[in-house]
């Protein structure tokens, strides 16, 4: 429950978002936009910017920005914000087509345009494409490892025995399949590779691994590595927030207690090392000289803190909800409401040891949407 003053404050953040997607939804409708380029929002579906199935049209987070839309469109109304969620949606359609550029990211992509598409309007053309995706990430499942495998084939060695722990956000397009269908299997695979993920992803102490390479004929675990961490052994805090997040999804489909209780220890690790300005780091455990943040973590940390908050007793409630308005009220102060820019999010660092550091990505504006329309209570649930 939040007090007088703080929903004063959430209503006047939902105003401000309101206001900025008025404009940005018409200057991008045509787009499916992945950062910003001085300001203005590029677009993944015009061209493969390198040359490669991967950076264009198959780029893994082309769902958020029509998952942007099916919130303003739940939230307000508007029947424009449901034309470029559509049109947004069908341009996935050519991904199907190239195929070699879809990999374990399909749950990103379409549980956000085609799954939300179906609960809002019952589009059967949507249910299609959504079952279509599902199956697509049915067939990466390895049931030796119990594992869903990441990517595909990379330039750096054998990558078949790979998993990533930011998979915790896909398997939800399987639980809905079977909700969906009444196939079980879908469901099935999804808590194989969730049971995987607890047992060799997560730390004692809560923290996690971004990757973990398992033996993909015997199963069991081969290695570890750092990813888009600092290093192998760290604390990549984007990766955090996908366990602590996914782990709360994957409650929220089955009901396994063991889920909630691994998502409430990634969180209190989390809570822990929240710095007392509430700006998050690319990692936990990275050197404190270059300074590299990461605001898109703190906006996704945001909105499994308050689903964990939704799901425990009053007693505990308040400890969640109080560090996700923490860093809710952080990203507030540092996001651009003005038209200078399309994003409103504008310190994300996709990997610590990325080339490009604080800058807009539009995953960033997606959950920082998504968990003021939770305060609200008003939130429509697309995972």
């Amino acid at each position: 429950m939040l007090s007088t003053d703080e929903q004063q404050w959430l209503n006047a953040l939902i105003a401000k978002i309101t206001a900025k997607m008025a404009w940005v939804s018409e200057k991008s409708r045509h787009k499916i936009p992945y950062t910003t380029i001085d300001g203005t929002h590029d677009d993944r579906s015009a061209s493969n910017p390198s040359g490669t199935l991967t950076d264009g049209i198959n780029w893994w987070t082309n769902g958020f920005w029509g998952g942007m839309m099916w919130l303003m469109y739940h939230e307000t109304g508007n029947e424009k914000y449901k034309d470029v969620a559509v049109n947004s949606e069908a341009k996935l359609d050519r991904c199907f087509d190239e195929f070699y550029g879809l990999h374990h990211d399909v749950g990103f992509m379409w549980l956000l345009t085609s799954v939300a598409n179906f609960k809002l309007t019952s589009n059967p053309d949507s249910r299609k494409r959504a079952m279509h995706a599902a199956t697509l990430l049915a067939g990466r499942f390895n049931p030796a490892g119990g594992f869903i495998r990441a990517w595909n084939d990379l330039d750096d060695g054998d990558t078949r025995g790979w998993a990533i722990v930011d998979c915790m956000f896909n398997i939800p397009l399987l639980y809905w399949a079977t909700e969906e269908t009444g196939d079980p299997r879908f469901k099935q695979i999804a808590e194989r590779h969730a049971d995987t993920a607890m047992t060799a992803f997560v730390r004692m102490d809560g923290s996690v691994h971004h990757i973990v390479e398992f033996d993909p004929y015997e199963g069991g675990v081969v290695r570890t590595y750092g990813g888009q961490g600092y290093e192998e052994g760290s604390s990549w805090t984007r990766g955090q927030t996908w366990a602590m997040y996914g782990f709360m999804m994957s409650y929220k489909h089955t009901g396994k207690a063991e889920y909630l209780d691994t998502a409430k220890r990634i969180a209190h690790y989390f809570m822990a090392n929240i710095p007392e300005d509430g700006v998050i780091p690319v990692d936990f455990r990275q050197p404190p000289e270059p300074k590299r943040d990461d605001d898109t973590a703190a906006a996704i940390a945001a909105c499994g803190l308050i689903e964990i908050a939704r799901c425990v007793g009053t007693y505990d409630k308040h400890i969640y909800l109080k560090a996700a308005l923490k860093l809710l009220k952080s990203l507030e102060t540092r996001s651009d409401w003005t038209e200078r820019s399309d994003a409103i999010i504008q310190r994300g660092s996709a990997a610590y040891r990325g080339s490009a550091h604080h800058q807009p990505i539009i995953y960033g504006d997606y959950f920082f949407m998504e968990a003021a329309f939770k305060l609200k209570g008003n939130d429509f649930y697309l995972w």
